[in-house]
C-alpha cells in the first residue's frame, strides 16, 4: 500500500506537538529554528531527540555545533515561534531577547526551560535528519502553559493539568 502525501499530512496534522527552538553559535554568529519534534527520549543518560529538515537554513549549522540549546516555548511566544520559523528573519534582532548560555550557546528568555546538548548520533530519515542528544545542562524557566502546534497554528495548551498514563 502506498500512503499518499496529502493523507498523510492530513492525519499527522491532528497530532499537537510541542514547539521548540534549537539554537546554536556558528561562524556568522547565533542562529536558531522553531522544531516541532522534539522529544525527550531517556532520563538515564538524559537524552533527547529531533528531525530537522535537510533542507532547513540551519541544518548545516546545528550538524556541524558541538553544543546546541532547546529552548521549550511557552503559550505567550507564538510570535518567537513565528519568527524563528521564517526563512530569512533575523532571528536574533530585537523584540528578540537572548543571552549566552553554558558553552557559548545563545538562549532565548522568557521560555518554560533550557536544554544544553551535545549531539550523539544522526541518522537520515527521508528528507528530514533525526538527532539523538545528550542532555548536559538545564534550566527550568517560565511557568505557564506550552505551547503547540496543531491543525497547521500554533496553540497554547489549554488544560495543564495531567493525567498519568
Amino acid at each position: 500500500m502506498t500512503v499518499e502525501p496529502p493523507a498523510l499530512r492530513s492525519v499527522l496534522r491532528t497530532h499537537a506537538s510541542g514547539v521548540a527552538v534549537l539554537t546554536a553559535v556558528g561562524e556568522t554568529g547565533p542562529a536558531g529554528v522553531t522544531i516541532t519534534s522534539f522529544t525527550s527520549v531517556s532520563a538515564r543518560p538524559a537524552l533527547v531527540s529531533f528531525a530537522l529538515a535537510e533542507t532547513s537554513s540551519t541544518w548545516t549549522l546545528i550538524r556541524n555545533a558541538d553544543w546546541f540549546g532547546v529552548q521549550l516555548l511557552g503559550a505567550h511566544q507564538a510570535e518567537l515561534a513565528q519568527r524563528f520559523a521564517t526563512r530569512g528573519a533575523d532571528r536574533f534582532a530585537p523584540p528578540t531577547v537572548w543571552h549566552t548560555g553554558p558553552h557559548g550557546v545563545p538562549l532565548l528568555d522568557g521560555c518554560l526551560g533550557w536544554l544544553v546538548c551535545a549531539p550523539r548520533q544522526v541518522v537520515r530519515a527521508g528528507d528530514h535528519h533525526l538527532v539523538l542528544a545528550a542532555v548536559e545542562h538545564v534550566r527550568e524557566g517560565e511557568p505557564g502553559a506550552g505551547l503547540v502546534h496543531v491543525h497547521g497554528g500554533l496553540r497554547p495548551v489549554a488544560d495543564t493539568t495531567a493525567s498519568r498514563i
